[in-house]
């Protein structure tokens, strides 16, 4: 296991003793696999010019709700029409993934070529085409090879495993140009029954989500109405997944979706239901935990940047701000560069266009303080030198200007970010 994968499951396994009040568990060695009633697999079929995994599956052994977020983007790539449409009933039996080709901006064959794809996926696993959703990622432009894409699809079945092994291939299956796998697993007792919440992303680059990930799914065993999995999902959204930025760009393929089999036979979960909040807090820190560790997994990346705005006139404010600071090319330099120059986070906050009142920002860097009232303060530049070469980097701001709050997350910008992208396609 390479020091970048070390790093990054230290960075995200979480906070046990704090998620322990919040009313859940973190299941170290936990998998998208690990709720009741799901299998998954991964190989490779072609697709790849390496011989890594591009595509894999998740499957339910019973009829799951399931919900999905997706790209505001403009262009929407063909699997996401397919998705939608088989989402329409509120439940799922199996997502059906390919990386390594977006299939986007591939006009009339590649929407062809998305619903075979799911014609496939829904002969060879034994279910109903309506019941299957699809999920592409990489080069857009170019039409899939449907040959591989068959002949792949057809050797799945026998790659679906219940075991770690499973979840393994299929983390494999989903990655571009990621350097680590990302999951997360949570327990919660609901009822007094244990349930589980799991999911796994992929995300590298064109990270600036306006919904949710590059491409995110989410398990559950518990039991839940699709309609109430979706408010969930859309609300941990807006706090994680969407409070995340590598590079500004939003993709055409970007998609969350959460199936929940409900056979930890939990009694129904709503927002009236007493377990709901430590529910709600599982599986927003696992959407947390995933939305983290693409950011630190930016293309090219050295540093995971956090960005914590207090005193905003409102939530929304903050929101704008942290991510007009997390996202700036500036700041994301200064801190490749471990430079301590806070007038480029000055800069940022006061173009995020939110009310802020001038005169009385604070910032710190970690617990180094370099502006108070909006008045430079004097500090340790060699303390601030050592802070920024650490692998977290943590901005504050308060605004003195309200109780609005938020958090965002981003990565540092360097040479290797534009070495990866300027031979992307070849």
């Amino acid at each position: 296991m390479g020091s970048a994968t070390l790093r990054c499951i230290r960075k995200f396994s979480g906070n046990n003793n704090m998620s322990e009040k919040q009313g859940y568990t973190v299941v170290d060695g936990g998998s998208i696999i690990t709720p009741k009633g799901f299998t998954s697999g991964g190989l490779h079929c072609g697709l790849k010019k390496t011989d890594r995994n591009d595509l894999g599956a998740i499957v339910c052994e019973v009829p799951a709700a399931a919900a999905a977020v997706y790209t505001t983007n403009v262009f929407q790539a063909a699997p996401l029409k397919v998705t939608r449409e088989s989402l329409a009933n509120g439940t799922l039996r199996a997502v059906i993934v390919n990386s390594g080709n977006a299939n986007a901006c591939t006009g009339e064959q590649g929407e062809a070529d998305a619903y075979e794809m799911r014609a496939a996926a829904a002969n060879h696993l034994g279910v109903a085409e309506n019941d299957v959703a699809v999920a592409s990622t990489g080069v857009i432009g170019e039409l899939l090879k449907m040959d591989c894409v068959r002949s792949g699809v057809a050797g799945l079945p026998e790659k679906l495993s219940g075991g770690a092994g499973g979840a393994e291939e299929f983390c494999q299956a989903i990655l571009t140009t990621d350097l680590v796998k990302k999951e997360s697993c949570v327990q919660v007792q609901v009822d007094g029954k244990t349930v589980t919440i799991a999911g796994a992303a992929k995300g590298s680059g064109m990270i600036h989500p306006n919904m949710a990930t590059m491409l995110g799914f989410m398990t559950t065993d518990a039991a839940i109405d699709a309609e109430d999995l979706h408010s969930l999902l859309r609300a941990a959204t807006n706090v994680t997944f969407n409070m995340i930025t590598v590079d500004g760009d939003t993709s055409t393929n970007d998609m969350l979706v959460a199936m929940a089999s409900g056979l930890a036979e939990n009694g129904k979960l709503n927002r009236l239901h007493p377990d709901w909040d430590a529910f709600a807090a599982g599986f927003t820190f696992v959407c947390e935990t995933l939305a983290k560790a693409i950011a630190r997994d930016g293309e090219g990346a050295n540093h995971l940047i956090e960005v914590q705005v207090n005193g905003a006139v409102h939530d929304e404010a903050a929101a704008a701000i942290a991510k007009t600071v997390v996202g700036s090319s500036l700041v994301k330099s200064a801190v490749f560069g471990a430079d301590a120059n806070w007038g480029r986070i000055i800069a940022a906050v006061g173009r995020a266009g939110v009310p802020v009142s001038p005169d009385r920002v604070d910032i710190s860097l970690g617990s180094i303080a370099v502006l108070k009232q909006s008045s430079p303060v004097a500090f340790d530049e060699e303390l601030a030198l050592a802070y920024l070469q650490g692998d977290t980097v943590l901005i504050t701001v308060d605004l003195h200007d309200g109780d609005g709050k938020a958090t965002a997350w981003g990565c540092d910008l360097t040479y290797d970010y534009v070495r990866i992208n300027a031979a992307y396609r070849t």
